[in-house]
């Protein structure tokens, strides 16, 4: 299974991006998840939809700005990120859980899940 991150950049204030996670063909998720790493922090969850898109969870700083959604056909992953903040820059990570012990209630935990990306950067300037 692998997970491709990717749609980070550069922004100013207020801006938008789109983040995709392109997973692989293989992956049979429960659900799936976001979370990011600002420069010396913790690891700190985001997001996290089940694999059929029915449930949803965001963490209290990005409800209303964030959105966390799946395509079907291509097994992609995305979070459209809206008005972002400077406190938004991060290293973005998209994660899956797969084992199915574990329900969206515990998906802000990073040790339910089994894969992970490898990080896209995310930079907003005041």
């Amino acid at each position: 299974v692998q997970l491709q991150a990717s749609g980070g950049g550069f922004v100013t204030t207020g801006d938008s991006l789109r983040l995709s996670c392109v997973a692989s063909a293989n992956l049979r998720a429960y659900f799936m998840g976001w979370f990011r790493q600002a420069a010396g922090k913790e690891r700190e969850f985001i997001a996290a939809m089940t694999w059929r898109g029915d449930r949803k969870k965001y963490t209290e700083s990005v409800k209303g700005r964030f959105t966390i959604s799946r395509n079907n056909v291509d097994n992609t992953v995305y979070l459209q990120m809206n008005s972002l903040k400077p406190e938004d820059t991060a290293v973005y990570y998209c994660a899956a859980s797969t084992s199915g012990s574990y329900t969206l209630t515990l998906s802000e935990r990073a040790d339910v899940y089994d894969y992970w990306g490898q990080g896209t950067q995310v930079t907003v300037s005041s």
